[in-house]
């Protein structure tokens, strides 16, 4: 058994409006997500499974020709390999779940959100 604290966890500066936090166990990442006001994630697949569980402010999904709004305590699930791009519409915090866990950010291979 691990035990963690988001406190003492690295932050993360993605860019300047993108901030990361990031436990990664054996079959998972979990991840604090600060988006502030009109920060974007471009259109991406991963092959994880996803949770979004946000805890405050507002986020846009697109999905295609879908289009999801969360709001604080709102929960989203996308499946694996399901395109989508998120964009913050107010300054936001989420948790995100991801199974497995994500090696393309273990390597350093996520551009995308960069």
């Amino acid at each position: 058994m691990d035990q963690y604290n988001w406190a003492i966890i690295p932050r993360e500066e993605m860019n300047e409006k993108t901030v990361r936090q990031a436990i990664h166990t054996e079959r998972m990442t979990i991840a604090k997500i600060l988006l502030r006001q009109g920060a974007t994630v471009p259109m991406h697949h991963h092959e994880n499974e996803q949770v979004t569980m946000l805890e405050s402010g507002a986020l846009r999904f697109v999905f295609g020709e879908r289009e999801v709004i969360l709001r604080a305590g709102d929960v989203l699930q996308i499946p694996p390999n399901v395109p989508h791009m998120v964009e913050a519409l107010e300054d936001s915090m989420a948790t995100d779940l991801f199974s497995g866990r994500r090696e393309d950010w273990i390597s350093g291979d996520d551009a995308y959100l960069r």
